[in-house]
């Protein structure tokens, strides 16, 4: 009887197991403590924080460097790294749109842009 309990167990937790690890936002959570590891002292907004995260991806994409994903996210989007993804990228026309993007995330006008 024990052994046949044991075996239903270990068969519903071999069975649950895949699930929970699909259920679970691991992306998610990664992304919001990659907001506080490169110094955003803002409010985290998933939508925006995309967005710039996504032009540092893109960046990277175009240069292979690994320097260069770090560096562009670093103190919150507002090195001059991330101005050169933004030429790099041809997204110039749109930097008066990321400016207070920048500022949500940030707490504070991006300076360097």
């Amino acid at each position: 009887m024990c052994s046949r309990n044991l075996v239903i167990s270990l068969a519903l937790i071999i069975a649950l197991v895949p699930l929970s690890t699909v259920a679970l936002p691991h992306h998610s959570i990664a992304k919001r403590s990659s907001f506080f590891d490169i110094e955003c002292k803002g409010q985290f907004n998933k939508q925006i924080f995309y967005r710039l995260d996504r032009i540092c991806e893109d960046c990277y994409s175009l240069f292979r460097e690994p320097q260069i994903l770090s560096f562009c996210k670093k103190q919150c989007f507002t090195t001059d790294y991330f101005k050169g993804c933004i030429d790099a990228l041809q997204l110039t026309d749109e930097i008066e749109k990321f400016k207070p993007l920048i500022k949500v995330l940030n707490g504070a006008d991006p300076n360097t842009l």
